[in-house]
């Protein structure tokens, strides 16, 4: 068994032609700027949205964990049974329960209802998260599920896992798309909680091991877009040889209104998107060491 909390078909931002994408829990980071952050907990667990929540108590009174009329979530998270009830209970669909046990099989015969359109698409299945080399068995069990009916996938990582369990899976993936946030260590610690050491070697040991690589930047404003940052990253992507194109990804607010446990902490002043013309800029610094970029997914 494995934990999901998203299964998004007809995805066309996470590799080649049409996909389904899987979003698998758990995550070892803690991105400022996460875009799932219901995915970062390796449990299933109650996401409340507060945009949507109308204040009406429905579910103090459904929670078998209330106290003093309030509900386990978002006050005290640590008591909620992960029981549902109040996701059940609430009139206004603010909560919901992210996350949900699923067997390789039923997961495989999800992404295989698609066929047709990976087909005529050149598509597949990507497996991202969270991160989905937090459950090597499930993660391996799905890619040669999906190897066996003759569908591509793709393994979206972060590259924080053991060196074997990066090769392993990349070995048996069709393409892998690595999330590079920067290459400098302390400022990858200060916005993600940990250094890229173990990342940037496992990167380097997947090029060496002749794995096709799509690296994906997001470009998140006061973070990893100034032309110092950008050009050491251009430059450890020409290096590797196996990179097949670098996808540039602007910071979007998804992530501070998608809800999110109250242990998650997301950014606490909201940057602007960046604007076009540097991303165009930024662009011309990978190109320039013959890179193929995209500007977004």
């Amino acid at each position: 068994m494995g934990v999901v909390f998203d299964i998004q078909r007809f995805s066309v931002h996470d590799g080649p032609g049409i996909r389904t994408t899987v979003f698998l829990k758990g995550c070892p980071l803690s991105c400022a700027w996460c875009h799932n952050p219901e995915g970062i907990a390796p449990r299933p667990e109650v996401v409340l949205a507060p945009g949507r929540c109308v204040r009406c108590g429905t579910c103090a009174e459904a929670c078998p964990e209330a106290q003093d009329g309030v509900a386990a979530v978002p006050t005290a998270p640590a008591r909620c049974r992960r029981c549902g009830v109040c996701v059940e209970a609430c009139p206004a669909g603010a909560r919901r329960m992210a996350g949900r046990d699923l067997t390789p099989g039923e997961v495989v015969s999800e992404i295989a209802r698609d066929r047709v359109f990976y087909e005529e698409s050149g598509g597949g299945a990507t497996f991202s998260g969270g991160e989905p080399l937090l459950q090597p068995d499930f993660l391996l069990k799905l890619l040669d599920g999906c190897g066996a009916e003759g569908i591509h996938t793709a393994l979206d990582t972060c590259g924080h896992a053991p060196r074997e369990r990066v090769l392993e899976a990349g070995a048996r993936a069709d393409l892998v798309l690595f999330d590079l946030k920067s290459p400098d260590p302390e400022r990858h610690r200060a916005a993600t909680g940990v250094d890229n050491v173990l990342i940037l070697g496992n990167l380097r040991a997947l090029a060496e091991a002749g794995a096709a690589l799509w690296l994906r930047v997001p470009v998140i404003p006061g973070f990893n877009d100034d032309d110092e940052g950008a050009l050491a990253t251009a430059r450890l992507a020409a290096s590797l040889g196996t990179v097949r194109r670098v996808s540039l990804l602007p910071y979007h607010p998804l992530g501070r209104h998608k809800g999110a446990p109250a242990a998650h902490a997301l950014l606490a002043a909201e940057p602007v998107s960046p604007a076009p013309a540097r991303l165009e800029a930024l662009a011309r610094l990978y190109r320039e060491r013959g890179l193929e970029v995209h500007i977004g997914g």
